[in-house]
């Protein structure tokens, strides 16, 4: 059986992965930014390294689903901007959004004379079309995985939902209405039942979200060129080793580091 100790050893394992994945993204970019193979090797290298982490984290959210989408080990901020367990996939796309415009405007004077960098500056018009398309289906996708979620979260009698379709035999909510005593034991064999049917939905829930995640991460990398998507790759991976940083450091000004035992990497980081 898998413990806490466990899931957080997945996770910093996967933090330290994308230091080492981050030095050597920029390595890239410093010594073979016109060498697309070699860009390449190192984008689906890293793309590997993100599912490698998905499959190890699913086996180990098999056993607690529900720790993976409210993680004791995380910081405060960060685990307030969880969606299903990581990141909105739609802030991939967003990212590259900003980062677009960003170049374009830092590198204007160059672009209205006609220098290109072959960047995320230098988007093409068919890129944004494939780029605004895709947004479109992730917010769709998201939408439906919020929706079931949200019934999930309602424990409700009856869900009517792709791949979640059930009905409970002992609804927490009316197992907790025909309580006598809050908490009380006497039904502990059939409320453990029943949680432990909730705590099956939410491990699948967030498999899904783990897939739309990865998912749309390798069609936004198909959408860009070699030299794009390692720029896009440092840029996320940059993002999230400063925000836990930085969520670690507000945690220790608040005075609640050892009440949410930031002291190590967050699980907020399942995202990109």
């Amino acid at each position: 059986m898998a413990n806490h100790q466990q899931f957080q050893s997945c996770y910093q394992n996967w933090m330290a992965q994308q230091r080492l994945d981050l030095n050597e993204l920029l390595q890239a970019l410093t010594n073979f930014p016109t060498d697309p193979d070699y860009l390449q090797l190192i984008v689906k290298k890293h793309i590997n390294h993100y599912e490698y982490y998905l499959t190890a984290r699913a086996q180990l959210a098999k056993h607690d689903g529900p720790s993976f989408l409210a993680p004791t080990w995380g910081t405060t901020f960060e685990n307030s901007s969880l969606w299903i367990g990581g990141c909105r996939p739609s802030l991939i796309i967003r990212l590259v959004y900003v980062l677009c415009g960003y170049q374009q405007n830092t590198h204007l004077a160059e672009f209205l004379h006609g220098v290109t960098r072959g960047n995320l500056g230098d988007i093409s018009s068919s890129q944004l079309i494939s780029i605004d398309a895709l947004h479109a289906k992730t917010i769709k996708e998201e939408d439906k995985l919020t929706s079931t979620f949200a019934s999930l979260q309602a424990y409700n009698t009856t869900y009517n939902i792709t791949s979640y379709e059930r009905v409970a035999d002992e609804p927490l909510a009316l197992l907790a209405y025909n309580s006598r005593q809050i908490g009380e034991s006497s039904q502990g064999e059939v409320v453990d039942k029943a949680m432990d049917s909730h705590a099956s939905d939410m491990y699948k829930i967030l498999v899904e979200a783990d897939k739309l995640r990865l998912d749309i991460l390798k069609h936004m990398i198909d959408i860009l060129t070699p030299l794009q998507a390692v720029e896009f790759l440092v840029a996320s991976r940059k993002l999230q080793l400063c925000l836990h940083e930085w969520s670690k450091r507000r945690d220790i000004q608040m005075g609640i580091t050892q009440l949410f035992n930031t002291d190590n990497p967050s699980s907020s980081g399942a995202s990109l």
